[in-house]
């Protein structure tokens, strides 16, 4: 007659089979590595996003600034003006540009006239803002450099552009509060900002931005 097995040895005999058992290491290591594999892939997406953004609202500040230095009203015997319905439409060409980012809801449109005072120094004559984002401009704001020398131009340290006397430049300012797709908390400063210079293409009318009737809304930055 045989004797039962004591469960001490069905226990050590149990234990040794699950020692030797190696038929769920894959299962148990993609479960280790997942939220790994995750958190690259939707890091790859984030930043993949907030790249083309910085190259999207370069472009809308380059086609602000262009289309204003284009813009203006022929005059019959006169100089070519620039009104405020032009400045209306340069903001609006970069709304349709920017699509789904929804540049007036979370952004900041900031187009500048920089000339030269009749001191020979920089002067921002007038200055227009859109969009609801709480930016104001990075580089002055508008009667800055009325008169003196004091200011030397317009955009970052080294790279500052000037005006020449009898010409003005469209100087662009585009600011965006970036819109994360998942990882957003990883991303630490969430302003995109880029900038934009163009000379004025021909002769304009320098003395003031025009509002004939009926006028147009003036897009002020206060």
């Amino acid at each position: 007659m045989i004797a039962p097995r004591s469960r001490t040895g069905t226990l050590r005999a149990f234990l040794g089979r699950l020692a030797r058992d190696d038929s769920g290491v894959a299962f148990i290591e993609m479960a280790y590595a997942a939220p790994f594999l995750m958190l690259l892939g939707l890091g790859g997406i984030e930043i993949a996003n907030y790249a083309i953004l910085h190259m999207r609202v370069s472009q809308i500040a380059v086609s602000l600034a262009d289309n204003a230095s284009r813009a203006k009203q022929e005059v019959v015997s006169g100089v070519p003006r620039m009104r405020e319905v032009d400045v209306n439409e340069a903001f609006t060409a970069a709304l349709l540009q920017a699509g789904q980012l929804d540049m007036e809801a979370n952004g900041r449109l900031i187009l500048s006239s920089l000339e030269v005072n009749a001191d020979g120094g920089q002067w921002i004559h007038w200055q227009r803002c859109f969009g609801d984002a709480p930016y104001s401009s990075s580089y002055g704001e508008e009667g800055e450099g009325a008169v003196g020398t004091d200011l030397t131009g317009m955009g970052p340290a080294g790279r500052q552009v000037q005006a020449e006397p009898g010409f003005a430049i469209m100087f662009a300012e585009v600011a965006y509060e970036y819109q994360p797709v998942i990882l957003g908390d990883f991303i630490g400063d969430k302003k995109v900002s880029k900038v934009a210079a163009m000379f004025v293409r021909d002769n304009r009318d320098l003395s003031r931005l025009y509002n004939p009737a009926p006028g147009a809304a003036v897009n002020d930055c206060d």
